[in-house]
């Protein structure tokens, strides 16, 4: 064999030398199999973070936030589910925020008390259920009105009023003025109180509500030709006694009412109330408007005495659209009859000038004297004598 044969033929048997018996070996290779794995396994842990053991009972960041939502949902609904029973609209818990996958995440109970805390703070700034109510304008929730201690009552027109009903019939000639002459005071001296009722009228005869046998006295008055009328007592404002039930400023509404329908009721047959006294009460308006309100609701007429210039009860009269008129002339401020024969001529020239005058009197002997001699020659000097309510019905043109 050649040298260059020999030089081919030697590296095929290099290539076929046998490996060394140790890699050989089975056992050898099955340990480093191992070992591999096992160092995989490590690096593996190592580029992962792994933690021990003990911190595999922890849930991950995830899982607690999950976890934490839906414990402050549940706490939301079941303070929302308490404000439904108690206040419509249920209060609703403000949205969990969404959760951070970031360590370390907050505890799920600390979250949950504080919703539960500031939901409850919520509730309790807001008024309860309990104090709502309703606006004035919901007719529906508001309570049925009280009834009215009496029902209204419209006072009768034209000449179903009881004041026309109860006039004197009088006629009066055309062109002459008149004179109503009214005594007040009646029927508590029935001494002076049946002299002046038996004088010659017409006159117009105011009685007290608190005299004795009040019917009877009025009606005889009545049937010797006078008309009637109610003297009401009322508050002066001097020291003066008005006798009892008198009007009173420190009354309240229903004592007045009540004080002036028992006096209403004392007798019949009177066409109207005029003021006993009463300087401090008719110019009390607040006072005096339940007064007029009765008395227009019964259908009568008002005849202010005048007693104060401060009266309310014109202005009150007028607004109430009822029959009235105002005194002219005191006849016996002096009780002597030249004093009232002075004032019987001042009368005259009162009805001269504007067609008609009222003057008041009451049953005192001076008074009694004086017009016994001036009522038989008045009429011959042009006068006529009137009941009140003529004068009334010939300036009223209302109830």
């Amino acid at each position: 064999m050649d040298v260059v044969t020999m030089a081919r033929k030697a590296p095929s048997k290099a290539r076929k030398s046998p490996l060394p018996r140790l890699l050989s070996n089975p056992f050898v290779l099955a340990l480093a199999a191992v070992a591999g794995v096992f160092a995989i396994a490590m690096g593996v842990a190592t580029l992962t973070g792994g933690s021990s053991g003990g911190e595999s009972g922890k849930p991950a960041p995830v899982q607690q936030a999950a976890q934490q939502q839906a414990n402050g949902q549940q706490a939301s609904g079941q303070q929302a589910s308490g404000q439904q029973a108690v206040q419509p609209p249920p209060v609703q818990s403000p949205p969990v925020p969404a959760a951070k996958v970031e360590p370390p995440a907050p505890a799920p109970q600390s979250t949950a008390q504080t919703e539960t805390e500031s939901t409850g703070k919520a509730a309790a700034e807001k008024p309860a259920p309990a104090e709502f109510r309703p606006p004035a304008t919901t007719v529906a929730m508001l309570p049925p009105p009280a009834p009215p201690s009496q029902p209204p009552v419209q006072a009768p027109s034209g000449n179903a009023a009881l004041w026309r009903k109860n006039a004197l019939p009088a006629e009066v000639p055309q062109g002459k003025p008149m004179i109503a002459i009214v005594i007040d005071d009646m029927g508590v001296d029935r001494k002076r109180s049946n002299r002046m009722a038996a004088l010659h009228g017409p006159l117009t005869l105011s009685w007290l509500p608190y005299a004795r046998d009040l019917q009877v006295q009025a009606r005889a008055a009545r049937a010797n030709g006078h008309e009637l009328m109610l003297h009401m007592p009322m508050e002066p404002s001097v020291k003066a006694d008005p006798g009892p039930n008198a009007l009173l400023v420190s009354l309240d509404r229903g004592e007045i009412v009540k004080r002036v329908r028992g006096a209403l009721d004392s007798f019949d047959g009177y066409v109207g109330v005029n003021n006993h006294m009463g300087s401090r009460f008719t110019a009390d308006r607040a006072a005096l408007a339940p007064v007029l309100a009765e008395l227009h609701r019964r259908g009568l007429l008002w005849l202010d005495s005048r007693t104060t210039p401060n009266s309310a009860g014109i202005g009150l009269a007028r607004e109430l659209k009822m029959p009235w008129i105002g005194r002219d002339i005191f006849l016996d401020n002096q009780d002597t009859v030249a004093a009232v024969k002075a004032q019987l001529a001042k009368t005259e020239q009162v009805a001269r000038r504007q067609g008609y005058a009222v003057a008041i009197g009451h049953p005192h002997d001076a008074t009694i004297d004086a017009l016994a001699s001036w009522m038989p020659d008045v009429q011959k000097r042009g006068f006529v004598l009137v009941p009140v309510s003529t004068l009334v019905r010939m300036r009223h043109t209302g109830g």
